[in-house]
């Protein structure tokens, strides 16, 4: 089975290309709220996205799932609405998929279920090490749909310098099994193009494969739309680029063979990158 492949979007235009492409799930990000604190400094994705962002983009696309990252769990302030207003608005706006991040407790999760309320389908996003201690209470609640590792924010917590050591180090793969053992759908990080990728996007494929993920987001350097004008360029882009991941994962489907070789290389690549050796 595919991958289903997501992408960061606000504007309706690329997600149109982007849908047209093949990609699985337009992903509109709202959260900020403690972002930049704890990331500060870091090249990731920024969004701050917004409920108006969501009705446009629910307007454009037409196959694709649209799946919204809300803020965490938060009491409304003088800044901005309380969660119960962001969620209502935001399943009003017309999201398939609502997705939680940076919980450190199952009251969060268990909150973020009721204000849903069985209107959207509803995923965790496990990117703090307090989220992977309690994951048994966690995913013993009823309500939840979908679940996937953030690796920047979880190597941040857990003090890496490469996001990817999760990926070497048997992290993911610990966290993968337990999402198993609750029969929930799950996924992990984010790969560039075919060929691309400190860590190349071949071997995080693989590894996708290997643990049995289901979905993945297409990184901003599969295609950053910011630093292309034109429109033919981007959708081009996006049609050779899935198309190759596709290729690529009918090899991963008749090769399964060949995982473990591939975790072992990931493992010495990683070692390299942090200067480790082997």
């Amino acid at each position: 089975m595919a991958l289903k492949l997501m992408y960061i979007t606000n504007r309706p235009e690329i997600a149109q290309i982007a849908e047209s492409a093949g990609v699985d799930r337009i992903f509109v990000d709202m959260e900020y709220i403690g972002k930049d604190k704890r990331q500060g400094g870091l090249d990731t994705v920024k969004s701050h996205h917004t409920v108006e962002d969501v009705k446009i983009v629910r307007n454009a696309i037409v196959k694709a799932e649209l799946l919204v990252r809300c803020n965490p769990i938060h009491e409304a302030t003088s800044d901005y609405s309380s969660s119960q207003d962001e969620i209502d608005q935001t399943v009003h706006a017309g999201a398939d998929i609502i997705m939680l991040p940076f919980f450190k407790t199952v009251d969060e999760v268990r909150t973020f279920i009721k204000l849903v309320g069985s209107r959207t389908k509803t995923m965790l996003l496990f990117e703090t090490p307090e989220s992977i201690e309690h994951i048994d209470e966690i995913l013993s609640l009823e309500g939840i749909d979908e679940v996937f590792i953030g690796l920047n924010d979880l190597s941040i917590g857990y003090g890496r310098k490469f996001m990817f050591e999760l990926l070497s180090d048997g992290t993911v793969e610990r966290i993968c099994q337990k999402f198993k053992e609750y029969h929930l759908p799950y996924g992990f990080g984010g790969i560039a193009s075919i060929g691309k990728g400190m860590l190349p996007s071949e071997k995080i494929i693989k590894e996708h494969y290997r643990l049995g993920s289901s979905c993945v987001i297409l990184s901003r350097s599969f295609c950053n739309v910011n630093n292309i004008a034109h429109y033919g360029i981007i959708s081009s882009t996006f049609v050779n680029g899935i198309n190759a991941i596709r290729q690529f994962e009918k090899e991963c489907s008749s090769y399964a063979n060949y995982f473990i070789d591939n975790q072992n290389e990931i493992a010495d690549i990683v070692r390299q990158i942090n200067g480790t050796g082997s």
